[in-house]
């Protein structure tokens, strides 16, 4: 039968690799290539597109025991009994997790030509358009707030 702490230690072991795996899986995006794309040349210019990439993690995990205090009855919690005079073995407990995500977005075109170099915004409309109606209305929902609050 397995050491309490052995168990719980190749299961430890197990979740950091498995982090650490997830780790490297989301980092992979933060490259260079995934930030300029490939130059594209066409009639003497050049257009290179850039993204903005983010990437977010967390995880982590916890293991612990419990001795238990005096005899044990079966089917109580905290301890077992090994079969010797009185010996218990701590109950052992362990859990974790974690998540992360990446994203990626382009954010302006760099454009080399006979002119020279123009660094040229991408701009969501979109984005800009549901930004606009929630301020909009968040500052409806105030004022209403504050008529009804000075009458």
């Amino acid at each position: 039968m397995d050491e309490p702490m052995g168990s719980m230690g190749r299961q430890l072991v197990r979740s950091q690799e498995e982090g650490v795996k997830l780790l490297n899986q989301l980092m992979e995006v933060a490259h260079p290539e995934r930030v300029f794309a490939a130059p594209v040349s066409e009639g003497g210019y050049t257009l290179i597109n850039t993204a903005e990439v983010v990437t977010g993690m967390g995880f982590g995990f916890g293991v612990g025991s419990q001795m238990g205090m005096g005899e044990t009855t079966p089917g109580q919690a905290g301890t077992t009994e090994t079969g010797g005079a009185g010996e218990e073995e701590p109950a052992m407990g362990g859990g974790g997790g974690g998540g992360g995500y990446s994203m990626g977005r382009p954010v302006a075109v760099i454009s080399v030509g006979p002119d020279g170099v123009q660094v040229i915004p991408v701009v969501d409309r979109t984005k800009v358009a549901l930004a606009m109606f929630t301020t909009l209305g968040a500052m409806l929902i105030m004022l209403g707030r504050m008529r009804r609050g000075a009458g």
